[in-house]
């Protein structure tokens, strides 16, 4: 009861401080452009057609989706879905339990590897790819390379992920360019830190594998040479969470160790901070700033695995754990990178919201992940024990970075949307998902299978089912009946899960055609909550527009309970609109079904709607 009580008085004062002070809901977009929608793929899993879903499973016994299943055909639905850049997750060759040693590939010690596929967050080789996702291993790059230029004549663009806080305890270069030296082959081991070591050690001790829990076994207790509890490192290195212990706990990273941009064990830093007047300043001068000082070695070697992968013609990169690094180095390598592309696409991943101005202004990135702030609120909508009045007062919060802050209902982290540990029904995604990708100017993320309602309830081996595997060797039942043995045509896919896709697709689509989606935006939430009978906390409405197109967003989140009310458009609203007295037609945007009107009059708009359970409108207004 105590934790009901204090949620009510939270709600209260939120309620009370975005009431006042209208002006500042009302947002200008930094770039005046279509908005961006983004499609994260595992690519190892995309192209898997076998349904065997062993736990532990070999590539044999399981699968394996490859670059090559991401043909034209694939590609250009993935485009008709509504998508401007694909994510392929999993890209650079990260610890892996096949055997590829006929390759030159050192064989990955299970001990030290999560799962039998490996993480993909535990790099051993940035200069290469994963040779799981070649038909030809011995070719890998050549394939990775024809994926880039198909998945562009498909007209996307390329995104891959750069993990620069850690890589994996067996990370070795066998296609190093000319002149690049492996992390850590110039260290001074003897040292716990030296600004131009790429690790931090622990001198005088060894590594030690963790003591294992939970009955957990390496690759589930099946055989392997290599699987002794042993993995030779000596002297220890800290683990990539910033474990120091040469031993680390289970729960800790410690497949990785961390990397060292010049931050001593005591947390002040060996280089120059950036002045804060470097906020307000472009990539070129942030880049004229680092020019000609001496930084870590691990700056520049980052700097160098970036510009590689913009020469094989990637157009962005998502950067794992951003926050764990410096965000001064996130200035020098981003400015890099938008010196030689400056449409570069750069997405990283920050959970602390006292950073995000931080990350954005001084350290150039793009966008960021908005999971704590909207992605976190509109979960407890969906759960149902939070309230839509968050929505807004999230949105004032944010409002001078909200182009930055980039929207998703899910990723490789997060529950499936349709898992009972979610809200175990994909069709509760959908109100979210207007939201999601109609109340700012930032980008849209979705997950592959999301659009089919896949609920990731396979038991793959290493963690537990809720999040599709990103450890092991699986097939996606859902995706897979989209998939249809390859034909990319959705040809097994149910009614309902045809009926969903459908759904995302017009969505999407009208999000990445809207210029008013670019334009303002306001809530008008509160305003009805407090003027129009019928009107609940389970419903959310703003309306968004610029001088050519104005748009109304209405949103029911409750799952079984119909709403029928006079939605009323605030008389500034209608001043900002230049709309007289009159009638105005709406044109609803995602399935055109009803025909309404808005009536203007004494300077404020009037809408009789009906709203059924999980029922959302984008009403144009037509002048």
């Amino acid at each position: 009861m105590r934790t009901i009580f204090v949620h009510i008085l939270v709600l209260a004062f939120l309620t009370l401080s975005s009431c006042m002070d209208k002006p500042d809901q009302k947002t200008t977009p930094l770039l005046m452009k279509n908005k961006a929608v983004v499609y994260q793929v595992f690519t190892r899993l995309f192209g898997n057609t076998n349904t065997t879903n062993k736990p532990w499973g070999t590539i044999e016994e399981n699968g394996v989706g490859k670059f090559a299943d991401f043909t034209l055909k694939a590609l250009s639905e993935i485009k008709k879905l509504g998508v401007t850049h694909i994510w392929y997750t999993g890209v650079p060759h990260h610890a892996v339990i096949a055997d590829y040693s006929a390759y030159g590939i050192s064989n990955d010690d299970p001990d030290v590897v999560k799962g039998r596929a490996g993480s993909p967050y535990a790099v051993r080789d940035y200069y290469n790819v994963n040779p799981d996702l070649a038909l030809d291993p011995a070719k890998r790059l050549e394939e990775f390379k024809e994926l880039i230029e198909r998945t562009h004549r498909a007209g996307l663009k390329v995104i891959i992920d750069i993990v620069p806080n850690h890589v994996a305890r067996g990370y070795e270069g066998l296609t190093n360019p000319e002149g690049i030296e492996d992390f850590g082959a110039a260290d001074d081991t003897s040292k716990e830190y030296d600004i131009n070591n790429n690790f931090y050690y622990i001198p005088g001790q060894a590594f030690k594998v963790p003591e294992w829990q939970d009955g957990y076994l390496p690759l589930g207790g099946r055989e392997n040479t290599l699987a002794d509890s042993k993995f030779e490192e000596n002297p220890a290195k800290w683990t990539g969470n910033g474990s120091r212990l040469a031993q680390p706990h289970f729960n800790d990273w410690y497949e990785t160790v961390k990397i060292n941009y010049g931050v001593r064990p005591d947390g002040t830093k060996d280089f120059e901070e950036l002045p804060e007047e470097y906020r307000q300043k472009d990539y070129r001068e942030h880049y004229k700033f680092w020019k000609d000082k001496e930084l870590p070695d691990s700056w520049h070697k980052f700097k160098d695995i970036t510009q590689y992968w913009l020469s094989f013609g990637v157009d962005g990169f998502r950067f794992d754990m951003a926050e764990m690094v410096p965000v001064e180095f996130w200035s020098y390598l981003n400015s890099n990178i938008k010196m030689t592309n400056p449409d570069a696409f750069l997405l990283a991943e920050v959970y602390n919201p006292g950073l995000y101005r931080d990350y954005i202004q001084k350290g150039k990135m793009d966008y960021l992940y908005d999971k704590v702030e909207l992605y976190d609120s509109i979960k407890h909508i969906m759960k149902g024990y939070g309230w839509t009045d968050h929505i807004p007062v999230v949105q004032r919060g944010m409002a001078d970075i909200e182009h930055h802050m980039l929207h998703f209902l899910e990723n490789h982290d997060e529950q499936r949307i349709a898992s009972p540990d979610f809200v175990g029904n994909a069709q509760l995604g959908k109100p979210a998902m207007v939201v999601s990708a109609t109340i700012s100017t930032s980008p849209t993320m979705i997950y592959f299978g999301q659009e089919v309602g896949e609920p990731g309830a396979e038991d793959a081996g290493f963690g537990k089912p809720t999040r599709t595997s990103i450890f092991d060797y699986i097939g996606v039942p859902h995706h897979q009946r989209w998939l249809n043995n390859k034909k990319y045509d959705g040809g097994q896919l149910s009614d309902e899960e045809k009926h969903l896709r459908d759904f995302y697709k017009r969505l999407l689509n009208f999000t990445i055609n809207s210029e008013a989606l670019m334009g303002q935006y306001q809530e008008i939430h509160f305003y009805n909550k407090g003027n129009t009978e019928g009107y609940d906390h389970r419903v959310l409405s703003y309306v968004r527009w610029t001088n050519n197109e104005k748009i109304i967003v209405l949103t029911n989140f409750d799952e079984y309970k119909s709403y029928s009310f006079e939605l009323k458009i605030p008389e500034d609203i209608i001043a900002s609109w230049q709309l007289k007295s009159g009638t105005y037609p709406l044109t609803e945007e995602l399935y055109q079904e009803i025909n309404v009107n808005m009536v203007v009059t004494n300077g404020q708009g009037k809408i009789q709607l009906d709203l059924a359970p999980l029922q959302s409108y984008i009403f144009k207004v037509d002048e």
